[in-house]
């Protein structure tokens, strides 16, 4: 009984570290980018080709094109300075490693759905309707390989929930 209970709290304690450290991480990304006037923001411009991406929920299989985020500049400009993304559009972030992950908005001028993706190919978490220029952070639930930015609200409209499948190329099927 005391070793599980030891071995939970060592498990908690070494998620907060990885979060933190993430969190660090993000927070030297975002003093590496200078803020930019939304006036005459300049970001990078739309990532080609764009790919298919399925999302299966209860209310049934949306399918999105996505931009393909897979390189360090890539993940850090994102979506910055976009004046709008339509409906069946988003932006998949890969990454090497599944870890926590969190994301902030500096420069980005929409609103956002922010959909954290494990390794597996399940949602671990969504952050919903996050605001343009918020810098304080949108942390994953758990670790993410895979990060899926949708306009705000569709995670909603299409039923997105955690535990819910991605279908892409870069995940495992089944």
């Amino acid at each position: 009984m005391l070793h599980e209970l030891i071995a939970r709290r060592l498990g908690v304690a070494l998620t907060a570290l990885l979060l933190g450290a993430t969190m660090v991480a993000a927070d030297s990304a975002v003093a590496q980018i200078p803020r930019q006037d939304p006036k005459s923001c300049k970001g990078q411009p739309e990532i080609k080709p764009l790919e298919p991406l399925q999302l299966r929920t209860d209310k049934g299989v949306s399918t999105f094109q996505v931009e393909i985020a897979d390189s360090e500049m890539e993940r850090e400009y994102g979506l910055m300075c976009r004046r709008a993304l339509a409906a069946d559009r988003g932006m998949l972030f890969l990454f090497a490693r599944e870890t926590p992950q969190m994301f902030w908005m500096r420069n980005t001028l929409i609103p956002l759905d922010i959909v954290y993706i494990g390794a597996n190919g399940r949602v671990v978490s969504i952050s919903r309707n996050v605001q343009p220029l918020d810098e304080s952070g949108a942390p994953s639930s758990g670790p993410a390989k895979f990060v899926l930015e949708l306009a705000a609200g569709r995670a909603a409209q299409i039923g997105l929930l955690p535990g819910d499948r991605v279908t892409h190329r870069a995940m495992p099927r089944g």
